[in-house]
């Protein structure tokens, strides 16, 4: 049997393998009725900068696609259902000294096997600090910067990419650190890295979804096999947390050139079956289909007057 042979050469099972984001999402909004796919962003080469000075006597910059906690906004607590009323639409940035609450409700992370019950695992500024206490980087910047999650490429790479380009050189950043979330986040956060990178600034992203970044061509790249939500280590997990970021220091380090990826060694779990569950259409009844599609068009009206602020 193929079991037994897979067995006793030691090979995993075929779906324990880096999830398909962009054939699974396509496949998905298909299934509940958006026929037109998307396109993922698509380069065959990538901008690269070299390190100007050892990481030890840089200033490291830090973005996120996370959101501002917003009071009037409805539930973005551990576990909160989407809620695209959240979302924002134009860069920020905030105060590095400071403690910020930081959510991702207002994006598609797992929220089959992660809840989002602590932030160091998607906003990895704890860590940062610890890291440069420790004398691993030279100084925080004083500043972090939330890139929007933009479906628009135009929007990421004429508008919100310079604009997050002026605020790391504001800030006197020699490097940066580009933390997504959600498959679309991904997305983003490889267009921006891809800018600052081809306008002198080192990059590295830490992320999940590693077709989605790979495609888009990203010049740095540390993998981490987790549940989306999850880029910067697992949850209540310190040393996970500050070991994911030691490892994309070291891509910020080591990578020889432009397009390198380095996959964490560490696993979520001991079984890879969790990997089967994120818009899978094998997993969903039509019922299903029917009700998430309903449940996605009010999401879309609820964000809509954020979307309409921006424009104005």
């Amino acid at each position: 049997m193929p079991e037994d042979i897979d067995a006793l050469l030691g090979f995993a099972p075929d779906y324990d393998s880096a999830i398909p984001y962009m054939r699974r999402t396509r496949e998905y909004y298909a299934a509940i009725g958006y026929t037109t796919p998307y396109r993922w962003a698509h380069y065959i080469d990538a901008p690269f900068t070299p390190l100007k000075k050892p990481l030890s006597q840089s200033r490291v910059a830090l973005i996120t696609t996370a959101a501002p906690y917003q009071p009037d906004k409805g539930d973005q607590g551990p576990g909160a259902a989407y809620n695209g009323s959240a979302k924002f639409y134009a860069v920020y940035s905030g105060d590095t000294s400071k403690d910020h609450d930081l959510r991702i409700s207002h994006i598609g992370y797992d929220r089959i096997h992660t809840t989002a019950t602590d932030s160091g695992t998607w906003f990895p500024l704890p860590a940062l600090r610890r890291s440069a206490a420790a004398g691993r980087i030279g100084e925080v910047a004083p500043r972090f910067h939330g890139a929007p999650t933009n479906r628009s490429h135009r929007v990421t790479i004429e508008t919100d990419a310079p604009e997050m380009l002026a605020r790391v050189r504001e800030d006197k950043a020699d490097v940066a650190i580009v933390v997504p979330n959600c498959p679309v986040c991904h997305q983003t956060s490889t267009l921006t890295a891809r800018y600052l990178e081809a306008n002198g600034i080192p990059t590295v992203v830490m992320g999940c979804a590693k077709d989605i970044v790979e495609h888009a061509a990203a010049p740095r790249f540390l993998f981490s096999d987790f549940p989306l939500g999850n880029s910067a280590g697992k949850p209540h997990d310190v040393a996970s947390q500050e070991q994911t970021l030691e490892y994309a220091l070291r891509v910020l380090e080591t990578a020889p050139g432009p397009q390198t990826t380095m996959q964490s060694p560490l696993r979520w779990s001991a079984s890879g079956k969790w990997k089967l569950d994120y818009s899978n259409i094998d997993q969903l009844t039509p019922e299903d289909l029917a009700a998430r599609r309903a449940e996605f068009d009010r999401q879309k009206e609820l964000a809509r007057p954020n979307r309409v602020v921006r424009a104005a």
